[in-house]
Order: C-alpha cells, then sequence, then structure tokens
C-alpha cells in the first residue's frame, strides 16, 4: 500500500526577515497621548508650623496711683482714645485750693524779691536779706511744682492710642493703686509669641515671613514678619521663643486669640513640577521631558535625572537636570518608554483637574 506524501511543515521565517516585516507595522504606530506640564519658577521656602498667642503691640491696665474717688469718667466701653486723651478724674478738691494757695505765695515771693532786688541795687537793703527772698521764692516754686503733681495724679489719661476694654468702675467709687479700671491695648499692630526647635536656631533671623490663621477668620491668611528671637533656649523643651509682628490696620486681631503659622525659612527662587511628573527607582529620580525631534518633525520623550528638593502638596522643587520652561510628561509616562515618539493632548496648568483636561483633549 503507497505511503501518502506529507508537505513538510513550514520553515520559520529567519529572525531578520521577520523583523522586517513586522517593522512597518511599528513605524506606523501612532504617538502615544501624554498630558505635560511646563516647568515654571517660582517662590518657595521650608514652612515649619507653630502655635502662637497673639498680644497687643502695647497693653497696659488703667490704674489709680492714689487713694482717691472718682468724679467722672469720660469714657465708653470699646472706645478708641488717641495718647492722651482724659479718662478719668478724681475728687481734687482739696489739691485744687492748695495749688491756689501755693500759685498765691508765689506771686507775693516774686514780688517781695523784686522790691528787695531794686533795694539792693540803690545799696538801701543788705545782700543778706536779699538772699533770703530768694530762698522764699525758690521754696515757693517747688511747693507749687508738688501741688501740681499731686493734682496731675488725680487726672488719668491715656498713655498711648489705643483701644479701651470693658469699664471696671463707677462714677463716685473709692479706688486705690493697683485697682483695675480699665485696659488699653494699641491693636495697630499685634505681636505673635510662638516657640520653635532649637535645630532651626540658626535660621532664625528678623525678617523672616510669617503666615497666621485663626479659626475666628475662617482661612484669612494674615501675614507679618518676625521681630526678634529670646535670647535663651528652654532647657525642658529645648524650644526657643520668637516673636512676630502682624499688621492689623483692619483691627480684626485681638490679643489672647490663638494662631496657627507658618515660618518661611531659605526663601528662594527656584523650579517647580507637578509631582505626578516624578518617577523614583530606589533613591534616584527622574522625569520624562518632550523635546523635539527636529530632524523628523516629531515629539518624543526624553528621561532624564533629575535632583529634587523641597515638596509641597502637589509640587516638588527641581533643583538640577531641568530648566524653565521645558515641558514633562505628567500623565501617560507609564505607556511611554524613553526615545518614543509622543504626542500632546493637554497641558496641564493646575486649574483643571485630570478628567476635564482628557475630555478636551478628545473633543
Amino acid at each position: 500500500m503507497p505511503v501518502p506524501h506529507r508537505a513538510p511543515p513550514p520553515r520559520p521565517l529567519p529572525l531578520l526577515l521577520t523583523l522586517l516585516c513586522v517593522a512597518p507595522l511599528l513605524a506606523a504606530a501612532p504617538p502615544t497621548g501624554v498630558i505635560v506640564a511646563t516647568a515654571a519658577q517660582t517662590e518657595l521656602a521650608e514652612r515649619v508650623e507653630a502655635l502662637g498667642t497673639l498680644r497687643a503691640n502695647e497693653s497696659v491696665m488703667i490704674t489709680s496711683t492714689v487713694t482717691e474717688t472718682i468724679a467722672a469718667l469720660h469714657f465708653d466701653d470699646g472706645q478708641r482714645v488717641e495718647r492722651g486723651a482724659l479718662l478719668v478724674e478724681l475728687t481734687s478738691a482739696e489739691e485744687q485750693a492748695l495749688l491756689e494757695e501755693a500759685q498765691a505765695r508765689r506771686a507775693e515771693a516774686e514780688r517781695q524779691y523784686r522790691r528787695v532786688n531794686a533795694l539792693v541795687a540803690q545799696d538801701s537793703a543788705a545782700e543778706s536779706l536779699l538772699d533770703e527772698r530768694q530762698r522764699d521764692l525758690e521754696t515757693s516754686r517747688a511747693v507749687l511744682v508738688a501741688l501740681e503733681s499731686r493734682l496731675a495724679d488725680r487726672v488719668i489719661r491715656a498713655p498711648f492710642a489705643g483701644v479701651l476694654g470693658l469699664r471696671q468702675v463707677s462714677p463716685g467709687a473709692l479706688v486705690e493703686p493697683g485697682d483695675p479700671i480699665t485696659t488699653l491695648d494699641d491693636d495697630a499692630e499685634m505681636k505673635l509669641d510662638f516657640t520653635v526647635p532649637s535645630r532651626y536656631l540658626a535660621g532664625l533671623t528678623p525678617g523672616l515671613r510669617v503666615e497666621a490663621r485663626t479659626r475666628a477668620h475662617g482661612e484669612r491668611v494674615f501675614v507679618g514678619e518676625v521681630r526678634g528671637v529670646d535670647s535663651r533656649v528652654d532647657p525642658v523643651t529645648r524650644a526657643v521663643l520668637v516673636r512676630a509682628i502682624l499688621p492689623n490696620p483692619e483691627r480684626r486681631l485681638r490679643p489672647g486669640l490663638l494662631m496657627r503659622l507658618e515660618l518661611l525659612f531659605d526663601p528662594h527662587t527656584a523650579v517647580v513640577v507637578p509631582e505626578a511628573a516624578l518617577q523614583q527607582r530606589g533613591q534616584r529620580h527622574f522625569v520624562l521631558v518632550v523635546v523635539e525631534d527636529a530632524a523628523n518633525d516629531r515629539l518624543i520623550a526624553e528621561r532624564r535625572e533629575v535632583d529634587i528638593g523641597i515638596r509641597r502638596p502637589g509640587a516638588v522643587e527641581i533643583r538640577d537636570g531641568l530648566a524653565v520652561g521645558e515641558r514633562v510628561i505628567t500623565d501617560g509616562h507609564q505607556r511611554v518608554r524613553p526615545g518614543a515618539e509622543v504626542r500632546v493632548l493637554a497641558v496641564d496648568t493646575g486649574d483643571a483637574p485630570l478628567q476635564r483636561l482628557l475630555e478636551e483633549s478628545e473633543t
């Protein structure tokens, strides 16, 4: 019985021939669509968070220096006053009478001195009598100054411009030295006291920018600067007390408020890209940069190692490896190999979410 003839199995094409057949297909593959962001230059700083307490720039308790009854009050609760404004008058009838008597004695002493001085000039009186009259005149002047000072102690004026607190006394009340009458705060500027770990001591210098917030005013940011640093470090907490000054032109801030603040160390200008553009391999960091292939009139992805610095939400500082204005891939770099052709679908400026960018690129 004849054996049927079988055709030999097809021989595999040589590898080179296979690549030659597939190469046109690869060359015809469309470029990968990506979303890019432009490396921008911005101001950066290391931010240290802390809690601080507000104090008035100047603050004083208004009180009396003598024991006396209140004759009149010339202010209302929460009133704003200028420096030197009359606040309180204490009873001063006795001092006023003594003052008038002292003024009369001084006037008489001046007349006696002038009369004896004229007689001495005519050799009609002794020099010793003129000395006595001069002594009487100086004594009367000293008594008058003392009484004027006693009378001034019975008039209380504002030592500086500011806002008064609540009134603690009433007319006719007897006040003694140290009894609170009201408070006075200069709130044109506010002092913000806070502590910082001593490891930041070397960078703590006057002029550092401070950004502060308080729950009383939502997310509004109050900007100030460091005015001074305490000369001692707390031996228990190893922290140093820092004082910043916050302008308060609208008088919104008040003494005693708790504030959350950020202290900005080492402010500098840096190149920043979105954090989504960063690729990490161990301790090394890379980005895919979109560059022009002028010879073939196309865009390709170039892998570049970069040195990163400060991170902030959604962004990272590039210290080396990238220039301002270069475009980096933020979405689609998982599908792109270094050297592959890419097509820019949209530019991420941070103003729109990714989904919207993708929808806009399809339209």
